[in-house]
């Protein structure tokens, strides 16, 4: 059995997903899996993904049944996992694949989440559109100085989870990769550690990026706000 179940939501990647994966089997030591989970069988991801498992028996490409959409493909991806601990990390690259050892050891050691950090001391991003940082780093800052997430970036994607901590909650985002807010505020109003590493978080230099402000924000700002009232008061599940 792995220790390690790390979900990568995929959305034609084609080709680059090749380089993606050697450096994430590289970087991670612990016994792993990595659940590629792709939306439609003709996104271009699929036939690389097809091939690399021929040499890589922990590669598992899987075709997401739970709707179109990424927080769609990481609830597929968290309810298929095998192992008790489940990291969340993007294709694009921009993820530090040599933390994922270090994220999933921390819940193995009793936190309910684990963040990678770009906002803590030590942390830093490099490049992406200068709103979209601006806005997560308005809103991981606060939240961790007003809001006493455990965390100073809540909004990150790139995290580690207890999977019975996910399962017990439930997982209610249905549109972005606000999971990730989602479970710090759940942690917190359960009284649960959240812990957190330094992180260099590096735009993608090949490719195209789906994420959308505008299309996403509101769920945002609606876990934004949960995780700012107090432990005890919880979200509606």
């Amino acid at each position: 059995m792995p220790r390690v179940s790390i979900v990568v939501p995929v959305y034609n990647e084609g080709g680059r997903i090749t380089a993606f994966l050697d450096r994430l089997f590289e970087a991670v030591t612990l016994p792993c899996e990595v659940l590629a989970v792709y939306d439609r069988p003709t996104d271009t991801t699929v036939a690389p993904l097809e091939a690399y498992r021929e040499r890589e028996p922990r590669l598992r490409p899987v075709l997401n049944t739970y709707g179109p959409g990424p927080a769609a493909a990481l609830r597929f991806g968290i309810d298929n996992a095998e192992s008790g601990v489940v990291v969340v990390t993007m294709a694009d690259g921009s993820d530090d694949s040599l933390q994922i050892d270090q994220l999933a050891l921390l819940v193995e050691g009793g936190a309910a989440v684990a963040a990678a950090s770009r906002y803590m001391r030590g942390g830093r991003q490099v490049g992406g559109p200068w709103l979209k940082g601006t806005m997560s780093s308005l809103a991981g800052r606060s939240l961790h100085l007003v809001g006493r997430v455990g965390t100073h970036d809540a909004t990150n994607s790139f995290k580690a989870y207890s999977r019975d901590f996910v399962r017990r909650v439930g997982v209610e985002s249905d549109a972005g990769f606000t999971l990730g807010i989602e479970m710090v505020a759940k942690a917190k109003q359960r009284g649960l550690r959240v812990a957190e590493v330094p992180t260099t978080w590096r735009d993608r230099t090949d490719g195209e990026s789906h994420f959308s402000i505008s299309k996403w924000l509101g769920r945002y700002v609606h876990w934004y706000v949960l995780a700012l009232r107090p432990a005890g008061r919880r979200p509606s599940r």
